[in-house]
């Protein structure tokens, strides 16, 4: 079990102007393993019914696939994450499912030059003849877009908006923010507000502008989960580096050797997505098919 350090302050109660902006993500703290398709993973292999064909990209048509589309067009989509209800109930399941898959191609698409994912909710109980072996990724696939397979710790966090705070919140509240961090050290946008990661609700960590997608009904998506390529930033992260991984930061630096173990804990599945990035995705809960879309965050 992976813990997250609390704050070394209590926000809501030092900044009351945020506690009706709290809320829970869930931090998936996946480490490599071996999950078994009836576990919760990362890029791990998914409970897909034997009779049901495998995903495939539609390929490259006007931009999509950028430079590096391959030859034929049907690229099998790779697993990157599975989800149960048991394991992370917070998720927005349709009525009568209680397991989430997400897969994508792993080619740049536009309009962001990224991987292109698609969803999947399933009832757990109707697979009774499941797939025994995934489809290898396409062999000119970047690997740095398909994910080594993880188990996953997931662990709830409050967290607090960065991007997503209003001005007229941040005009109230930036001498407090400024006299903690010269008080404590702790830096509100990197120690107390967006917990960074691959992680289920929440905020999404932006580093651009919030750029929220709207649902065809109307009503504004919410934000469901980000895949990102790193855990934490720094060997010395005050906030989000668990308990059980500070020991092996000691010694790290930006030019540790390759083998130093917190560049592992950093990236545990081996993804970088453009330079650093995350795909977050959103889904509309008003609309009870949880019609989604996706967004690609990068510095």
């Amino acid at each position: 079990m992976y813990t997250t350090p609390h704050a070394r302050i209590d926000v809501a109660a030092v900044i009351p102007q945020l506690a009706p902006l709290a809320r829970t993500t869930i931090r998936l703290h996946p480490r490599p393993g071996t999950p078994t398709a009836g576990q919760s993973s990362m890029g791990g292999p998914l409970l897909w019914p034997a009779d049901e064909p495998w995903p495939t990209c539609d390929g490259p048509q006007g931009d999509d696939h950028l430079d590096s589309w391959p030859g034929e067009p049907e690229v099998p989509l790779v697993p990157v994450l599975q989800l149960y209800a048991a394991d992370v109930p917070q998720l927005p399941f349709p009525a009568g499912t209680d397991l989430l898959q997400v897969l994508w191609c792993p080619f740049d698409h536009a309009p962001w030059g990224s991987p292109r994912p698609q969803l999947r909710w399933r009832r757990r109980a109707d697979i009774t003849d499941p797939r025994r072996l995934m489809p290898s990724p396409d062999t000119e696939a970047d690997q740095n877009h398909i994910p080594d397979p993880c188990v996953l710790s997931p662990e709830p966090v409050t967290e607090y908006p960065t991007h997503d705070l209003s001005l007229a919140v941040w005009s109230q509240i930036r001498d407090q923010v400024a006299q903690i961090k010269q008080d404590t050290g702790w830096d509100y946008d990197s120690d107390l507000a967006v917990a960074p990661g691959t992680k289920v609700d929440g905020y999404p960590g932006w580093t651009q502008q919030p750029d929220w997608p709207e649902c065809a009904c109307g009503s504004q998506m919410q934000h469901l989960l980000t895949v990102a390529s790193w855990e934490f930033n720094r060997g010395d992260d005050k906030r989000w580096i668990t308990m059980a991984d500070r020991p092996a930061m000691a010694g790290w630096a930006w030019d540790s050797p390759e083998d130093h173990p917190w560049r592992a804990i950093r990236n545990p599945a081996g993804l970088m997505l453009g330079d650093v990035g995350g795909i977050c995705l959103f889904v509309c809960t008003t609309c009870p098919d949880r019609p989604f879309d996706y967004r690609f965050d990068c510095s």
